[in-house]
C-alpha cells in the first residue's frame, strides 16, 4: 500500500489535530487541503450508524440489515458465506455513507462466561482468522474499510478497561494474536483497533510490542492504528508506541498531550508525520470508493406479524437480498446438538406446540455497541404460524422483569414464573403431537459491559422445559443464546437445536431447519462443557489485585478438555445433519525437507444418506510426543490445521485435500524469537469434531529446531542434547582437562560417565565447577569456552 507524503503545508496544529476524531463517528477534516472526515461505524453483524455524528447512537441508529451474530456465523464454517456476508453488509455501508466498520472481533473466547462472546468466533484461533478473513476482504473488496478487534487479549468484560491480561509470549502468539496475524497477512485491513485493557502491564493501545514489533516489523502491517472508543489514557505513549487515531474526539485533551510532548522531546515530528501519512493513506482509500446514495431505508412500520415492512422508496431491493442472505447465514450456522429418533425435521401432517415467550419476542442479536436497528424482523411464531396455521402457542414464561433492588445488577434480576403460564403451556403441549420450546438467555443475562455470572439457563425456562417434557417426551428445544450455556437438561429431550443469534430473519431460519427446508448447516465453534468448574479459566478468571493472569496458557477450549481428558457435553466441531457422511481412503504424504518441507492429506467423503446434507471436514494434528530422550515443550492433545465445508447430494462422493506447510505445524519459540517445527511423526486426524475423529495416519516431519547457543551456563542437559557438544564434554571429562581436543577413554566409560551427568542434567555446567570433587574444573571451562568461540559462534 502507497503511504503518502504530508503536504508541506500543513501546519503543526493541522497535523495533531488530524490524529483525533471530530466527533463520535467522524475524523477530522480539512477542506482547504482536500482532506475530508471519514465516517466509522459499528459493523460486525450490520451497519450501525447512529442517527447523529455526537451521540453514541446505542438504540437511535438508522435501520440496517441485522446479519447473524459471529458467535452464530462462526459455526457455519464457511468462508464463502462470511465473504458474501461481508459484501452485503458494505452494501449498506455505502448507502449509508460509512467508510470503515468496526469489526470483525477477532478475540479468542478464553471463558464461556465473557458477556462479549457473541461478537466473536470462537475459542480456537486458526477458524476465528479465516472467516475473519474472508469478511474482511470482502468488505474491503467492496470499498469500504474495516478494523479488526480488539487488538489484543481482551477477553472478558470485567474490568475491561483496566485489567492487565498476564500472558506469556508462546501462548500470546499462537492463541490471542494468531487470528489477527492471519487476517492482517492475508486480508490486509485498512485499520486495526487497539483494545482497552493491558497485556503484560502496558495498555494496548500504548503497547510496542504489540503495536510495533509485532504488527508493523513482524506481521509488515502498513495500515492505521486506531483505539477503541476512550482506550487512550496517555496520547504521547500511544503515539510512540504506533497508534494513529485516537477516537472519539478527546475534547482537546489528546491533542494538548501531543503538543507538550512535542515540547518535551518526547516524541518528535517526524513520529507525528508518520501517523498522519498513514492517516491520509487512509482517507485515499476510502476516496477511491464513493459512497452510493439514496438507498437509506426509513424506519417502516410494524407488520401484523411484528416484522418491519420495507417500502418501494427506501432501497428496498439492496434490503430485501441482504434478509434473504442473513435468512440462509442463520440455518447455515445453526447446530443440531442432538436428534434422537430422527425427531427433526418435524413430520408432516401432526400437531405442533410453539412454547416459550422468545419464539414471540425472539433474542436475535446482541446488546452493546454493535446493536442494529433491524429492517424487517421475522420471529419464528410468524414464520411457522405461516406454514403451521393450526399450530398451539403459548408463552410458558415473561420475559418482563421488576426493577432490581437499589445497588442490584441487571444481570442478576430473576425472571417473572408465573404458573398459569407453565400449566397452560404444558397442556398445549399434551395436545400436540410435538412441542417446540423455545429458551435463551434474556438481554440482561449477557452484554457488552459485563461478564456472565453463571452459564444456566434461567430458572424459570427449566421449570417450564420440566413440565412440557413431562406432559409431551416429543419435545424439540430451540435456543436463542449468545454465549454457551449448560445442558444437563438435554438428557430428558431428543432434540436440541442451538440457534444462537440468528439476525433479523433467525425467525424463518429456524421454520426452514424445524421443517427440513434446509439442513441444519453449523457445527460448534466453541465448546459446550458440563460445568463452569470444567473450563481452562476457572480459578484464573477473572483475576485479581488489577491483573487476570492466563495460567491455563496453550490449553484454551478444546485444546484444554481432550488435553486433560476432561468430558464434555458436546465438543468442538460438533454438529449433526438430516443426513449422514462417510470418511475414507485416508493418505497422507509428505514432500520437501527442513523448512520448505509440506505435508499433503487427502480423503473421501461420501454422503450415505438420502438427501442433501452439509459436513464439516477437520483436520486435527497431534505434535510429537516425548520420548524420554529429550523433554519437548508443552503441546495441545491436538489443534486444529485446516477445516472445508462441503454440501453434498445424495449418495455423492468429493475427493477433500489439505496442504499444511511447516509454519502449520510449528510453535513459538520465545527464545529464538522465530516459529520452529520440533521433529518427529505428527499424529494426523479428519472428522466432524475434536472427539469424532474418523480418520489417522502420520506424518514424519524433519523439524526446524535451531541448534540451541550453548554456552557454560547452559544446562548439562541441553550440552547432552547436542550431539557435537555431547561428545566435546564426554571426552574432555573422560580424558582430564587435557583431553579437550578430543582425548579418548573407552566406550564404556564414556557412557557411564554420561549417564552419570544426565542425573545432575537441570544444573548450568559453570555451577558444577563449585562443588567439591567435581570433573569440572575452572581450567576445563575455560578450554570450552575456547572451543565454543572457535566452532560455535557462542561464550
Amino acid at each position: 500500500m502507497a503511504i503518502p507524503a504530508v503536504p508541506q503545508d500543513l501546519t503543526l496544529q493541522e497535523k495533531i489535530m488530524l490524529l483525533s476524531g471530530a466527533g463520535f463517528w467522524e475524523t477530522a477534516a480539512l477542506p482547504h487541503h482536500g482532506i475530508r472526515a471519514l465516517v466509522l461505524s459499528d459493523g460486525p453483524h450490520g451497519v450501525r450508524r447512529p442517527s447523529g455524528s455526537s451521540t453514541l447512537g446505542l438504540g437511535d441508529s438508522v435501520p440496517a440489515t441485522c446479519f447473524p451474530a459471529e458467535c452464530a456465523t462462526a459455526c457455519s464454517w464457511d468462508r464463502s458465506l462470511l465473504a458474501e456476508l461481508g459484501t452485503a453488509v458494505a452494501r449498506e455501508a455505502r448507502a449509508q455513507g460509512v467508510d470503515i466498520l468496526l469489526g470483525p472481533g477477532l478475540n479468542i473466547k478464553r471463558t464461556p462466561l465473557c458477556g462479549r462472546n457473541f461478537e466473536y468466533f470462537s475459542e480456537d484461533p486458526l477458524l476465528a482468522g479465516e472467516l475473519g478473513a474472508a469478511w474482511t476482504a470482502a468488505v474491503q473488496a467492496a470499498g469500504v474499510g474495516t478494523s479488526p478487534k480488539h487488538f489484543a487479549a481482551n477477553n472478558q468484560e470485567a474490568d475491561r478497561m483496566r485489567v492487565d491480561a498476564v500472558v506469556d509470549e508462546r501462548t500470546l502468539r499462537e492463541i490471542y494474536l494468531r487470528a489477527f496475524e492471519i487476517v492482517v497477512r492475508t486480508a490486509k485491513p485498512w485499520t486495526v483497533m487497539a483494545a482497552y485493557n493491558k497485556v503484560n502491564g502496558m495498555h494496548a493501545a500504548e503497547n510496542p510490542y504489540l503495536l510495533r514489533s509485532v504488527l508493523r516489523e513482524a506481521w509488515g502491517y502498513e495500515g492505521a492504528v486506531i483505539s477503541d472508543w476512550g482506550a487512550v489514557t496517555d496520547r504521547v505513549a500511544a503515539l510512540a508506541a504506533g497508534l494513529d487515531l485516537e477516537m472519539p474526539a478527546s475534547g482537546g485533551i489528546g491533542a494538548d498531550e501531543l503538543a507538550a510532548g512535542l515540547d518535551a522531546g518526547t516524541i518528535t515530528e517526524a513520529q507525528l508525520d508518520a501517523s498522519v501519512s498513514r492517516l491520509l493513506g487512509l482517507v485515499d482509500r476510502a476516496a477511491e470508493h464513493l459512497p452510493e446514495s439514496g438507498h437509506l431505508p426509513e424506519s417502516g412500520h410494524l407488520s401484523e406479524g411484528g416484522g418491519k415492512e420495507l417500502g418501494q422508496d427506501d432501497g428496498g431491493a439492496l434490503y430485501a437480498a441482504s434478509h434473504e442472505l442473513a435468512r440462509r447465514a442463520a440455518a447455515a450456522s445453526m447446530v443440531l446438538l442432538k436428534n434422537d429418533g430422527g425427531l427433526l425435521p418435524l413430520a408432516a401432517g401432526g400437531t405442533v406446540a410453539v412454547i416459550g415467550e422468545l419464539a414471540r419476542t425472539p433474542r436475535y442479536q446482541g446488546s452493546g455497541s454493535s446493536r442494529v436497528n433491524p429492517v424487517h424482523l421475522v420471529s419464528p411464531l410468524d414464520a411457522l404460524q405461516e406454514e403451521l396455521p393450526e399450530l398451539l402457542f403459548e408463552p410458558g414464561y415473561s420475559l418482563a422483569v421488576p426493577d432490581p433492588p437499589a445497588g442490584e445488577a441487571a444481570a442478576s434480576r430473576p425472571e417473572a414464573v408465573p404458573v398459569d403460564l407453565v400449566e397452560t403451556a404444558a397442556a398445549a403441549a399434551a395436545a400436540a403431537d410435538t412441542a417446540v420450546v423455545f429458551l435463551g438467555l434474556p438481554d440482561d443475562a449477557e452484554s457488552e459491559g459485563f461478564d456472565r455470572t453463571t452459564l444456566d439457563l434461567p430458572d424459570a425456562q427449566l421449570e417450564l422445559l420440566a413440565a412440557v417434557v413431562e406432559a409431551n417426551p416429543r419435545t424439540a428445544v430451540v435456543l436463542f443464546n449468545g454465549g454457551v450455556v449448560t445442558t444437563s437438561w438435554a438428557a430428558a429431550v431428543p432434540a436440541v437445536l442451538e440457534a444462537w443469534l440468528p439476525g433479523e430473519a433467525g425467525g424463518s431460519a429456524v421454520a426452514d431447519v424445524l421443517l427440513g427446508r434446509s439442513d441444519p448447516g453449523g457445527r460448534l465453534a466453541e465448546t459446550i462443557p458440563h460445568r463452569l468448574q470444567d473450563t481452562a479459566a476457572f480459578g484464573n478468571y477473572p483475576g485479581e489485585g488489577g491483573s487476570v493472569r492466563y495460567g491455563e496458557g496453550l490449553l484454551v477450549g478444546y485444546r484444554w478438555y481432550d488435553t486433560r481428558g476432561i468430558d464434555v457435553a458436546f465438543p468442538f466441531g460438533h454438529g449433526l445433519s438430516y443426513t449422514g457422511f462417510a470418511y475414507t481412503d485416508l493418505q497422507v504424504r509428505s514432500s520437501g525437507t527442513g523448512p520448505g518441507q509440506s505435508i499433503t492429506v487427502e480423503l473421501t467423503l461420501t454422503n450415505t444418506g438420502t438427501r442433501s446434507g452439509r459436513e464439516v471436514v477437520q483436520l486435527y494434528v497431534g505434535a510429537p510426543e516425548d520420548d524420554g530422550a529429550q523433554q519437548r515443550p508443552l503441546h495441545p492433545r491436538r489443534e486444529l490445521r485446516g477445516f472445508e465445508k462441503l454440501q453434498l447430494g445424495p449418495g455423492e462422493s468429493r475427493h477433500v485435500e489439505f496442504r499444511l506447510e511447516i509454519r502449520d505445524l510449528s510453535r513459538w519459540d520465545p527464545e529464538a524469537q522465530s516459529w520452529v517445527a520440533d521433529a518427529g511423526e505428527y499424529r494426523v486426524e479428519v472428522g466432524s469434531s475434536s472427539r469424532d475423529l474418523r480418520l489417522a495416519g502420520v506424518a514424519a516431519v524433519d523439524g526446524t529446531v535451531p541448534a540451541p547457543l550453548l554456552t557454560t551456563d547452559s544446562s548439562i542437559q541441553e550440552w547432552l542434547a547436542d550431539p557435537e557438544a555431547a561428545a566435546q564434554l564426554v571426552a574432555a571429562l573422560s580424558a582430564g582437562a587435557g583431553g579437550v581436543d578430543g582425548g579418548a577413554g573407552g566406550a564404556a566409560a564414556s557412557a557411564g560417565l554420561a549417564a552419570s551427568l544426565a542425573l545432575v542434567g537441570n544444573m548450568p555446567l559453570r555451577r558444577m565447577a563449585r562443588f567439591p570433587g567435581t570433573p569440572v574444573t575452572a581450567e576445563l571451562l575455560h578450554q570450552l569456552q575456547d572451543w565454543l568461540r572457535a566452532g560455535r559462534g557462542g561464550h
